[in-house]
């Protein structure tokens, strides 16, 4: 007979806009305990997840489970980097960013389904300033609209958006100076981002192509963008085109260095936290073990055909915009011939 696993759910009772009180209920009526023996564990205070989860490593607990949202599962999963304790996740936040990647159900019961099927993999993780990040990481407009995310009244993919094209446009940007294997760039930019994972949660896909599974950061460049920018930035990243959109750049890394001007935000899993003007990002590579879903290897959502609809159309009105531009530049051309043939005034070509 096969041994039991020892598995410990670790429930954040405040975190997340989804109720928590029927997960008992749901954990002792579907985990399957044939293959596990478990227990449930409550935090109490900001940081708590995490004192938790270590004291289960400590035990020898071979899973642990994050119940809540993007923070909780943060905090649990940085307690069990290289050890051989396994994440497993019960997504109740509003993000759900790594969950969404992996293809971890959000209904709970399909959550707990995926458990029970036990498959574990090593995965890779990503450390800002030691501060470890399973999803992304980043500064300038991303720890800034992560200060609003975070601040806002309401939460979810509308209040996201909302942020980004009414933030963006005031925002300042900064100058970054990134060093990485092959040199240093300078860039100026709204927001340099990495990327464990494909998404920020709530389906806002900032690295379309990322991978946990390749040793590689993907790193992330916005330049500055104007109104005419902004709707196509937001439907390209809920739409996992952003990667084709003409104001990002894009390239992967294992580690990099990153100078800017002026000390500021920074955000690791959407927590935002100031630090100063030098930054270093690094990749682990299988460095923590998650629980994923046998029947996707990661998050291959389609894109939304509405969404498609929505960009073309925002291209379109690009493109008229730069035709009236080049319309009215010519007009201007010829205004000011027949203004000279009217006058009998000369071209100036006198050096300014």
């Amino acid at each position: 007979m096969n041994k039991k696993r020892q598995i410990a759910f670790i429930l954040n009772p405040h975190s997340g806009t989804h109720s928590k009180q029927m997960i008992p209920e749901l954990i002792d009526k579907h985990l399957d305990k044939s293959k596990f023996d478990y227990q449930l564990l409550y935090t109490e205070h900001s940081g708590h997840a995490a004192e938790i989860a270590l004291n289960c490593v400590e035990q020898q607990i071979d899973i642990v489970v994050a119940v809540g949202g993007d923070g909780t599962v943060n905090e649990v999963a940085r307690s069990l980097v290289h050890t051989s304790t396994a994440l497993g996740i019960i997504p109740c936040g509003s993000g759900n960013g790594l969950a969404r990647h992996l293809c971890i159900p959000l209904d709970p019961k399909e959550a707990i389904a995926i458990i029970n099927k036990c498959k574990i993999e090593a995965l890779d993780y990503g450390v800002i300033n030691e501060l470890p990040f399973f999803c992304t990481c980043g500064m300038g407009f991303d720890a800034f609209i992560s200060l609003k995310f975070a601040e806002a009244g309401k939460r979810g993919p509308i209040t996201y958006i909302e942020n980004v094209l009414k933030e963006g446009l005031k925002y300042q940007p900064e100058t970054y100076e990134i060093i990485d294997s092959t040199g240093a760039t300078r860039h100026k930019a709204f927001l340099v981002a990495c990327a464990n994972a494909s998404q920020y949660g709530n389906n806002a896909y900032i690295a379309p192509k990322a991978t946990m599974t390749d040793g590689l950061l993907d790193i992330i460049i916005m330049e500055p963008f104007d109104a005419f920018d902004a709707p196509q930035i937001s439907i390209d990243m809920i739409n996992r085109t952003l990667d084709k959109n003409s104001k990002i750049k894009m390239f992967k890394a294992e580690k990099i260095h990153i100078k800017r001007s002026r000390p500021g935000a920074i955000h690791y899993d959407g927590d935002p936290v100031f630090t100063g003007t030098d930054i270093d990002v690094h990749i682990e590579k299988k460095g923590i073990l998650i629980l994923t879903n046998p029947d996707e290897t990661e998050d291959m959502t389609q894109p939304n055909p509405v969404l498609n609809a929505f960009s073309e159309l925002f291209s379109n009105i690009n493109n008229v915009r730069a035709d009236i531009g080049r319309r009215g530049r010519r007009i201007q051309a010829i205004n000011k011939v027949l203004l000279r043939k009217l006058t009998g005034n000369k071209p100036n070509t006198d050096s300014n």
